[in-house]
């Protein structure tokens, strides 16, 4: 009868190993595909940031330092996108994102710049391609969240190193997304002057290069 006790545990624990090494399986996949989806994008906009620039250099001759910095920060972003480290890669993106918001906001300075179709169609795309990036970062760490707290959980976390099992890190949202606007109200406009609103610029965030997210063993 003994035997039959302990056969029947020892089943039990397989069959548990088997469910938990399994769902673990699902989990990491499911993050690997969410994080696809966000290199696809992040390809996407640094392809087309070379086109955006060459379109802009010829009307914005005066604010080189601007177009440097775009270029810079794309560049930073390829090289991070090769490490595959999603802190990393967040970070770069960011800069790319709020370098490419600088130059959506110089050029409002230049109407002949805003009439060009070529210019309007690139800034259509960057800005449908930073919905999608967002989008995107938010289904990711989602998935992270979820493979995370089952990794780290009582009894799986006792066994997920063991299997080879590690976490994931999150891609995070550039600082400034989830900033709180300041509002003053010292400098309210006397009555019987309407202020006009400021003239809106494109905004963007990033986040992803070129590669997945952290191997796994």
């Amino acid at each position: 009868m003994g035997w039959w006790i302990v056969i029947g545990i020892v089943v039990l624990v397989l069959l548990w190993l088997v469910f938990t090494y399994n769902s673990l399986v699902t989990l990491r996949n499911r993050t690997q595909e969410a994080w696809s989806e966000i290199d696809v994008e992040l390809k996407r906009r640094h392809d087309l940031i070379p086109n955006l620039v060459q379109t802009v250099q010829g009307y914005v001759g005066h604010e080189r330092g601007t177009l440097e910095a775009v270029t810079n920060a794309r560049a930073a972003a390829v090289s991070a996108g090769a490490t595959g480290d999603p802190a990393k890669i967040g970070q770069a993106e960011n800069m790319l994102s709020q370098s490419l918001r600088s130059l959506f906001a110089v050029s409002e300075n230049y109407p002949d710049l805003k009439a060009i179709a070529a210019f309007t169609n690139l800034q259509e795309q960057l800005t449908a391609t930073e919905d999608k990036i967002e989008f995107s970062r938010r289904f990711y760490n989602g998935n992270v969240r979820d493979y995370n707290i089952k990794l780290q959980t009582l009894p799986t976390s006792l066994i997920a190193g063991a299997l080879g099992f590690k976490p994931f890190g999150f891609f995070q949202a550039d600082e400034s997304d989830r900033a709180v606007p300041q509002v003053n109200f010292g400098n309210t406009p006397p009555p019987g002057r309407i202020q006009g609103p400021p003239a809106a610029g494109s905004s963007g965030p990033p986040p992803l290069g070129s590669s997945g997210p952290p191997p796994q063993a």
